[in-house]
């Protein structure tokens, strides 16, 4: 967000144009428009005889008589003017001001700082006038009524972080005319390829430097400290200002050498690694290879497009400058303004982009501004070196499509009228041109990009600027949403949806974890894909799995003393090294099984390996066959189908995060799972016959598992079987060797007919089939 001054009344209801992709923040008035608020001069100035801290000052307010007034400011020096605060006036907050007693001595008043006017943040000193002030006249008259609109700039319009281009946004959206202010300076200065130079032509294709003598460094000028102020810039001098000015002004930004503090010609290079630079805000950075900075033959005197250095800034004392407009790559600004963490005005809008074309205007303007605020004397060329970028190519657009896409009919005279308002040019214009492959015959035309909109790449760019100019609120609402097929995506979602809700229902709670790895896991993570510029150690490559994020989040709950920690995530792994996605569920269980006290319960139970396997039951039906894993104590691969689908299992290490209790952890392969339910669940209606159950006993050596037993029994193909549960489980305990264990399983075998009542005989008949089937194929020693 950024703030910009208003510059026309008919800006005031831009809020009107809710579509039009620049959001308004906030609107602020500022200005001090007080009444019994006057420009004084201070003429005396002594100690207060009660008060360290305090002044007693003399000041001439142009009405005839002298007035004292106690100020505890030290900022002024007697000769200074100053804004006057008389009885009876209200300031900023509902400050009422009136004549008083401070410690003893009469005050006839206040003199006021930046911050009790409204009109800047700065509260810690008076604010100090211009000489020419005109003692006696209100102090609106220097700082008149405006409004400040707060700015939400998205990042790909880097061309509207200045006045010039958001007015320029404005007149096209509203069809006006922008006035545009002279930006030359008197004669256009000739070019020489000497003076600078550019050692990384890829981070700096661009560089121009003019030098400007016999400047009279000093304060700024009202009109120029109210306007830089009123958007939260401080006033440091006129030469500063003016800068900062045209950055404000044109999206520009451009930087003053004290031009006898440089020894040589400027080169524009990379850093060596480990060099030093001090910067403008008093701080010592050390460079590397990848920060682009100027240099003179002895040292680096700034870091490109972020700072300037102290011992080349301008001062009070300077009297020549040498005045940098120059093209730096986003990319390379961007990196070094985050490595060093040294934000600023200027790396904000280069980062995004800035118009090459501005380049030689922002500096002319420049040029201009600063002989007419410091009285200097320009040199007549401009050393410069490399090339301009040229402007982005040209972008093609069929009517047709634009109706198609839009849902609407937009003629292609109005098309072409707003992308015209939009700076662009039409290079060509062809009408029944065979297009696509279907070669159907349709009017296409071929626009020239401006330098200042490298963010209209494709067709659909120049669609949406169309739309946004001609409303996109004209669409019909019928037509924004029509029906379509579901689709996989749909399908995909509906079924992730019921999931989430699924096991939120049993007591999971969802997590959600970053995409990215620290440095530290990347060792672990089989070849994770690592990211060319991150933003942190932490943060420095695509996961591989969920697990370690939701350990984490486990880890993070122990800490802070849960008793009961059962979540679940469901997110995209990125497979090395195609950076294929992978859509995966991982549940983590730790803890008591209940939190809440239950007294019935004897004792309190914790969470163990079934209370997962029962959680990942509510996905599907799963086979667990039990494995061998690193880290894990007990773990067992997940089957659904003949399809591995994940592994699960007790961790080995869970005494690492400071648990008591087993961690349990599982994660599995949503995909497959998702295409198994693809279709509709299908109801039934209810069963019209009674069912018949019978039980089976049997025991088995400890080798067979319960999902062979269940699995001999449906090989059977009994088609009154209806159902089997397992009821009873045991092991014997009285055997010498494990081998000679066994375990007596007891399942209760469900039978109906649809259509009829079955007989006892037929129950019997198909019972006695599934009993020697289990004798036969495992071994079972059925008990009676």
């Amino acid at each position: 967000m950024w703030s910009c001054r208003q510059a026309s009344k008919r800006w005031r209801n831009f809020s009107q144009w809710p579509t039009a992709g620049i959001e308004i923040e906030a609107i602020e008035k500022r200005g001090a428009d007080f009444d019994h608020v006057v420009i004084a001069q201070i003429d005396e100035s002594k100690p207060h005889p009660n008060a360290d801290r305090l002044t007693v000052c003399v000041v001439d307010d142009g009405s005839g008589t002298k007035r004292q007034i106690v100020c505890g400011a030290k900022n002024y020096k007697v000769g200074d003017k100053v804004p006057l605060a008389l009885p009876g006036a209200e300031l900023t907050g509902g400050l009422k001001i009136r004549a008083s007693k401070l410690r003893g001595v009469e005050s006839e008043g206040m003199l006021c700082s930046p911050k009790e006017l409204g009109i800047a943040e700065d509260a810690a000193g008076l604010l100090i006038l211009s000489p020419e002030a005109k003692i006696g006249a209100p102090i609106r008259d220097l700082f008149s009524p405006d409004t400040v609109l707060d700015v939400e700039i998205t990042p790909n319009r880097g061309d509207l972080l200045n006045h010039f281009g958001l007015a320029r946004e404005i007149a096209a959206l509203t069809n006006k005319t922008i006035r545009l202010s002279s930006t030359s300076a008197d004669g256009a200065p000739a070019l020489q390829k000497q003076g600078v130079g550019i050692s990384a032509s890829r981070e700096c294709p661009f560089y121009s430097a003019r030098r400007i003598e016999n400047v009279k460094v000093g304060p700024s000028p009202d009109w120029l400290r109210a306007k830089i102020e009123s958007v939260g810039i401080r006033s440091v001098n006129n030469v500063v200002d003016v800068s900062n000015f045209v950055m404000l002004e044109l999206g520009q930004p451009t930087h003053a050498f004290d031009a006898d503090k440089l020894d040589g010609d400027l080169n524009v290079r990379l850093a060596r690694d480990g060099e030093k630079f001090l910067a403008l805000d008093g701080k010592m950075y050390a460079l590397t290879p990848d920060n682009l900075i100027i240099a003179d033959d002895k040292r680096a005197v700034g870091i490109a497009g972020v700072m300037g250095g102290e011992e080349s800034g301008v001062t009070a004392s300077t009297k020549n400058v040498l005045l940098e407009s120059a093209y730096f790559l986003p990319a390379s600004v961007r990196r070094t303004a985050r490595d060093l963490n040294l934000p600023s005005d200027a790396s904000y809008r280069f980062e995004r982009g800035v118009d090459p074309q501005m380049i030689f205007a922002a500096s002319q303007r420049a040029t201009k501004l600063i002989c007419e605020v410091a009285a200097a004397t320009p040199v007549g060329t401009i050393a410069v070196a490399g090339e301009v970028p040229p402007n982005p190519p040209d972008v093609s657009i069929r009517y047709r499509r634009a109706d198609e896409l839009l849902g609407i009919h937009i003629e292609p005279a109005t098309a072409d009228a707003i992308l015209t308002r939009f700076g662009l040019r039409i290079v060509k214009q062809a009408s029944n041109l065979p297009v696509g492959s279907d070669r159907k015959l349709e009017t296409c035309a071929t626009w020239k990009i401006p330098s200042y909109r490298r963010d209209l790449q494709r067709e659909v760019d120049l669609i949406e600027e169309i739309i946004r100019a001609h409303g996109i609120e004209k669409v019909p609402g019928e037509d924004r949403s029509r029906f379509t097929p579901l689709s996989a995506a749909d399908r995909n979602y509906d079924f992730e949806a019921k999931l989430r809700r699924d096991l939120v229902a049993l007591g999971l709670s969802e997590a959600r974890t970053s995409s990215l790895i620290a440095r530290s896991e990347v060792a672990r993570a089989n070849g994770a894909i690592q990211l060319r510029n991150p933003l942190s150690e932490d943060h420095v490559a695509l996961r591989t799995t969920l697990t370690p994020g939701l350990l984490a989040a486990v880890e993070r709950n122990i800490r802070a003393g849960a008793e009961r920690i059962a979540l679940f995530e469901i997110g995209n792994i990125f497979t090395p090294p195609t950076g294929e996605q992978q859509r995966k569920l991982t549940m983590a269980l730790c803890g008591q099984a209940a939190s809440l006290k239950n007294w019935r319960a004897q004792k309190k139970r914790a969470l163990d390996f079934f209370d997962l396997r029962g959680a990942l039951n509510a996905v599907g039906n799963f086979e667990f066959r039990r494995s061998k894993q690193s880290g894990f104590a007990l773990s067992a691969e997940i089957f659904h189908g003949s399809d591995r689908i994940g592994h699960g299992g007790q961790l080995s290490s869970g005494s690492s995060f400071g648990a008591t209790t087993a961690v349990l952890v599982a994660e599995i392969d949503l995909a497959t799972i998702a295409q198994a339910t693809e279709h509709a669940e299908r109801f039934k209606e209810i069963d019209r016959y009674p069912a018949v159950t019978r039980d089976v006993a049997m025991f088995v050596g400890p080798e067979v598992t319960h999902a062979e037993i269940v699995g001999v029994i449906a090989a059977a193909n009994e088609p009154l079987l209806e159902k089997v549960e397992l009821f009873d489980l045991f092991m014997e305990n009285d055997a010498k060797e494990l081998s000679q264990t066994r375990k007596s399983l007891a399942y209760s075998l469900t039978y109906r007919d649809k259509n009829r009542t079955l007989t006892n005989e037929e129950v019997s008949a198909a019972h006695a089939r599934i009993r020697e089937r289990l004798r036969s194929d495992i071994g079972a020693e059925l008990r009676e």
